[in-house]
């Protein structure tokens, strides 16, 4: 039988490890909410979320008709989903004092977003950041862009695949045929079933407008779960 302090040691390490994992600060917020945004846990569970609700590793959100959410990281980085959009945070790590530790690695799923990256995407191993869609990823050392994937629900014209809407500084776009740079001022498109290239002529709505909603605060009915996260009241 384990002596009395060998108990108490081992009590002691596991409230410890729970109070670590209790209080572990989500990899971020939502801070602009216009419409409904939906959240799967990794675990299979659902919630439609609010204003401030909490982001966390394995979490995928999902934006509804007409809705827009906007996510802030704890690394600065911001990311605004458009209408349609399913968004994953698939391992999501940022320490300010160990900057090799960082990681920021997200899949598109389907529709696009804006995004403006953080510390992760400007500091430490290069690799740290990625966004992947169904056709491409996204590697990037600090910057500004548009994301649109498109599989038969895009505007008439627009091939199926990942497009790229540089807005400020670079990124590289990659899929099995090839990989390019993209640089500010340039649309890239990246395709099933050929390399990425730099299109010539922007075929339109891959950025898009916020209404004026996402500039104020939100308010609303909300409640906090029995987890303590803050969710809308569905009535």
């Amino acid at each position: 039988m384990a002596s009395p302090s060998v108990v108490s040691r081992l009590f002691l390490l596991l409230a410890l490890l729970w109070f670590n994992v209790a209080w572990a600060a989500p990899a971020g917020v939502v801070t602009h909410l216009s419409g409904t945004l939906s959240l799967l846990k990794a675990d299979g569970t659902t919630r439609i979320l609010s204003q401030l609700s909490e982001v966390e590793n394995g979490d995928t959100l999902t934006t509804e008709k007409d809705s827009f959410a906007r996510l802030k990281f704890s690394d600065g980085g911001e990311v605004t989903l458009r209408p349609n959009s399913v968004f994953k945070v698939d391992n999501y790590a940022f320490n300010e004092a160990e900057p090799p530790k960082d990681s920021f690695l997200t899949s598109v799923l389907k529709g696009g977003l804006r995004t403006i990256t953080g510390l992760v995407g400007k500091r430490g191993n290069r690799d740290a950041y990625r966004m992947n869609t169904v056709t491409a990823t996204i590697g990037i050392r600090g910057t500004y862009y548009a994301v649109l994937t498109c599989k038969d629900d895009c505007a008439s014209g627009m091939k199926n695949g990942t497009y790229i809407k540089m807005l400020e500084g670079a990124i590289s776009l990659k899929n099995p045929f090839g990989e390019i740079e993209c640089n500010a001022g340039q649309t890239c498109f990246g395709g099933e079933d050929a390399a990425p290239v730099a299109l010539e002529d922007d075929p339109g709505g891959i950025d898009f407008e916020l209404p004026p909603s996402m500039d104020t605060d939100i308010e609303g009915d909300t409640l906090l779960d029995s987890e303590g996260h803050r969710e809308c009241r569905i009535h």
